[in-house]
């Protein structure tokens, strides 16, 4: 099923976030976030006196503004916190919305039905899908044929023959009929549909705090414990002079002085990494392997589907000497037109453009009779007119042309060993006793794989291929793709060894899989992404499931687990940073009218004390909600190095989170005195 992502600022999703952010005010909640939980006791504290001043009558209207930006800033934290939940529960919503108004016409008798909610389907019913249908729930077809859209499912835009029968008749709720009729019988009771399934994980997948999101909180709460021993110190210096400080700018001082801005968005950032996944169609089911992700350097592959695109393709044809090539691709293409493979396609497909009959349909002489291919003869072909012509395994078609007083032509032995060589597979065409030629099969690569396995090494990760193939075969893929290592002939048992070897070397592995065999190794990896059409062990083994059932998409999941990483390192720069600027507001505001010379500080030349103090701490509330959309989305992955990366964090976010904050409060400053705030 694609999952929609929602928009980040749809209006019933903000109104939503609006409305959670209020319970998160429980101090219950806010125990999981230290440096919030102390900014609501501080305004807790400026609240009731704002409250003691309004009732014994002093001035108060420094303090209310005080207490009601103190607030503003648990709010604004909280609604990002909020709205990166809200997206979450959103797509469940959408997954859910999709099931209950999906209709079904469910045959009473004969060709007589009646329409039902989908929901109110039971395992056993018999329905009638038509042309431009929903398939109302999963189901096998009992009769008819279809053309059947599963993009909604898998992500692919090319439709697939579903038809009674064999073991293409499995369908499932929510793709739609293109062309055909058919008879389905459903095959789950409500609950256990596809779609049922995926709307439980989404909504039980858990966000548990990561190691490096944990040792971040430790620097939070270390961070603040410091800077309220200094704000404590600092009163009880100030009695000592004979100065006076305000409860309330002592307060201000120290939700100033703490790394408030990643403390407010700190949780969104982790929650949106999940988010984020979702929009590539894969379920975290634990927020830990997320962040891991991000520490991953070796990534497991398998080579079918990950590496390359699952089939050999037919790429070339090399006929013996003395055969016109145009020959061999003539009886290559009659001896695959039954030939239902992916790869007699292909041979097919090869031969139509080699003979330029490219979008003409090619028709079996008639008379024909088609030979299938099987396990025991490892060759397929067609008899029509007393010909014969064969295709298949090397020694399989030199048998069969011995058998008729031929020859295998030492050419063709030399190409099939160079085919071979090269990671190919070679196929013989044969015509009676004369062998025509071969046909090289290739393994092909994925679109710009090479370039992300660049892209990856380029991060310090390594890339292992592991393969049941040969390792001449595995050789030559690894080295056409740029994989720094490859495992042949892997059993599965080699896959999990291969696993512990590296973790035991300090590795941080992932790998994909989708069968029981792979359930152990899975169940070793640090991050392990299951496919979604795989088996049920494979799923539970795993943290992470993939919708699409598309191995290369761990390649995404890497990239996503860096771009957390480097989102939290980004915003954590630009937060120490701006508390600098702080100090220039806040420092001179309490200390200058005692100390001239402390007047030098005040390079932001504030207008007074109090709208020095107001300034910053309204900049320090709105900077949280100007930044939500930056942890939401994460900030732009480029593949680096860690020297790179650390010096653009501390050219882009460092830098600029010493300069905005002056340029911010300044700004405020100015409006505050011309509105008379102060």
């Amino acid at each position: 099923m694609r999952i929609n992502m929602p928009g980040m600022w749809q209006s019933d999703l903000m109104v939503q976030a609006v409305r959670d952010s209020i319970p998160k005010l429980d101090p219950r909640s806010l125990w999981r976030n230290p440096v919030m939980l102390a900014v609501e006791i501080g305004a807790l504290l400026t609240t009731l006196i704002s409250a003691g001043d309004i009732i014994q009558g002093k001035p108060s209207r420094f303090d209310v503004q005080i207490s009601i930006w103190l607030w503003s800033t648990i709010l604004f934290a909280n609604f990002a916190e909020a709205l990166a939940e809200g997206r979450g529960r959103a797509q469940a919503e959408t997954l859910r919305i999709a099931r209950s108004e999906a209709r079904a016409h469910r045959l009473i008798s004969g060709e007589l039905t009646e329409e039902v909610s989908a929901l109110d389907l039971c395992k056993g019913d018999h329905v009638l899908v038509e042309d431009g249908g929903i398939i109302p729930s999963d189901g096998e077809i009992i009769a008819g044929v279809a053309l059947v859209d599963e993009s909604a499912i898998t992500g692919e835009s090319a439709p697939v023959v579903r038809e009674a029968g064999g073991n293409i008749s499995g369908v499932t709720g929510g793709t739609r009929i293109l062309s055909g009729k058919v008879t389905i019988e459903i095959t789950a009771d409500p609950g256990e549909t596809f779609l049922d399934q995926m709307i439980g994980m989404v909504e039980s997948a858990k966000r548990q705090k990561t190691p490096n999101e944990q040792a971040l909180e430790i620097l939070l709460i270390g961070l603040t414990g410091l800077f309220l021993v200094v704000v404590v110190s600092m009163q009880a210096f100030a009695g000592y002079m004979g100065l006076s400080i305000a409860a309330t700018v002592l307060v201000a001082l120290l939700v100033c002085l703490m790394p408030t801005t990643i403390g407010g968005l700190l949780p969104a950032i982790g929650i949106a990494g999940m988010d984020r996944l979702l929009a590539h169609n894969v379920i975290a089911l634990s927020g830990r392997a997320v962040e891991a992700s991000g520490d991953v350097d070796v990534v497991l592959m398998d080579k079918t589907g990950t590496i390359t695109l699952g089939n050999r393709m037919a790429t070339e044809f090399v006929p013996v000497e003395g055969i016109k090539s145009e020959d061999l691709a003539e009886a290559a293409m009659l001896s695959s037109l039954a030939d239902e493979t992916p790869e007699g396609r292909s041979i097919v497909d090869l031969a139509k453009e080699k003979l330029d009959v490219r979008g003409r349909d090619i028709r079996a002489p008639d008379g024909a009779s088609f030979i299938p291919f099987s396990a025991e003869t490892r060759m397929s072909g067609i008899d029509w007119g007393g010909r014969e012509i064969r295709k298949g395994a090397h020694d399989a078609i030199e048998e069969f042309s011995k058998n008729r007083g031929g020859t295998m032509p030492e050419s063709i032995r030399a190409a099939v060993d160079c085919i071979a060589r090269d990671g190919g597979t070679p196929l013989i065409v044969a015509e009676g006793a004369r062998i025509l030629g071969a046909v090289r099969l290739k393994d092909v690569l994925k679109e710009n794989i090479k370039e992300r396995l660049s892209h990856l090494r380029l991060v310090g990760i390594r890339s292992v291929m592991i393969t049941g193939d040969n390792p001449t075969t595995a050789a030559a893929i690894a080295a056409e793709a740029g994989i720094d290592d490859f495992i042949g002939q892997a059993r599965p048992e080699a896959k999990l060894e291969a696993i512990r070897k590296y973790q035991k070397e300090g590795h941080l592995v992932a790998m994909i899989g989708d069968g029981t065999n792979d359930a152990p190794a899975l169940a070793q990896a640090d991050v392990a992404v299951a496919m979604n059409a795989g088996t049920q062990a494979a799923r539970e083994a795993a943290n992470m499931v993939d919708l699409d059932s598309n191995p290369a998409k761990l390649l995404d999941i890497v990239e996503i687990g860096k771009q957390i990483l480097i989102t939290r390192g980004a915003l954590t720069t630009f937060s120490v940073a701006n508390d600098v600027s702080k100090y220039f507001a806040i420092i001179p505001a309490i200390f200058a009218a005692e100390y001239p010379m402390l007047g030098m500080l005040n390079v932001m030349h504030l207008a007074t004390p109090m709208s020095a103090v107001l300034s910053a701490i309204i900049f320090n509330a709105i900077i949280i909600p100007l930044l939500i959309p930056l942890a939401l989305k994460g900030v732009r992955y480029q593949p680096t190095t860690a020297a790179v990366l650390l010096r653009r964090n501390l050219l882009i976010y460092g830098l600029g989170g010493l300069i905005i904050p002056f340029i911010g409060i300044k700004l405020i400053d100015i409006l505050i005195n011309f509105l008379h705030m102060e």
